[in-house]
């Protein structure tokens, strides 16, 4: 009677994987749905002009953003109509562009800091002023490489 009895006795049975496609799924969901990807708040209002030719830029991470433009209704009544600088998540002045751009440069890797782009994002109806002003503070500080946020002209 040995032919018919059982070989395996006590054999763990395979594992059931069916379910691994929902399981993964749902931390999926739930990691897109808890990152955050803005990272500053924009406190001043910004409309892009219009350009001829655009550049994308290749290396988003080592980009540090100055916007430049009038306050939104939130902020007019402590900073006025008049254009202002946001650096990061905080209002400033041509004389704090200078920290901020040895804050930035401390954050990325020594390889990476000659490497890194400044983005200015200026409203299309603020005057060329205050953007000189920033201009002048970006070449005394040896941030030489600029980009300028423009949209595509139809």
């Amino acid at each position: 009677m040995a032919k018919f009895g059982r070989k395996n006795k006590g054999g763990l049975p395979a594992i059931n994987t069916s379910s691994m496609p929902d399981v993964i799924f749902m931390l999926l969901f739930f990691f897109m749905t808890v990152t955050s990807l803005r990272e500053t708040t924009l406190m001043v209002t910004f409309t892009p002009p219009q350009a001829t030719e655009i550049e994308k830029l290749e290396r988003k991470d080592l980009t540090s953003y100055i916007y430049i433009g009038t306050p939104t209704k939130e902020y007019q009544e402590r900073r006025g109509t008049d254009a202002q600088i946001q650096l990061n998540d905080a209002f400033g002045t041509p004389h704090d562009i200078r920290d901020f751009i040895i804050a930035e440069r401390e954050k990325l890797s020594e390889v990476d800091r000659q490497q890194m782009t400044v983005s200015l994002k200026i409203d299309k109806d603020v005057r060329m002023g205050i953007v000189g002003d920033v201009k002048q503070e970006l070449r005394r500080c040896s941030a030489l490489k600029i980009h300028y946020s423009a949209v595509k002209a139809e």
